[in-house]
């Protein structure tokens, strides 16, 4: 089954303007991995070089920071939610 990846505003770029994708992938990183198949220019924008999610992108499980529970490793079940949420400066 799939997963529901919610794509924040500035990111939409290069998604051609989705809010969300439909991805298959049973941790963050494949479902992250199916993504960046799905739109090439997202990977830049989320990872550095190292393949990393850069420190300013917060991705979400559930509601719950992956960065608390197992990175890129952690567990999306059937039908669950990814939240791909870039930090924004401001004041």
């Amino acid at each position: 089954m799939a997963v529901t990846v919610k794509i924040p505003t500035q990111l939409r770029s290069a998604t051609g303007g989705q809010a969300e994708a439909s991805v298959e992938g049973s941790t963050v990183g494949e479902v992250l991995e199916a993504l960046y198949a799905q739109h090439d220019g997202l990977r830049d924008r989320i990872c550095g070089e190292d393949g990393q999610l850069r420190r300013f992108v917060n991705v979400y499980v559930g509601g719950e920071d992956i960065r608390f529970l197992d990175g890129l490793s952690t567990p999306v079940a059937a039908g669950g939610e990814v939240t791909i949420l870039p930090a924004v400066a401001g004041g």
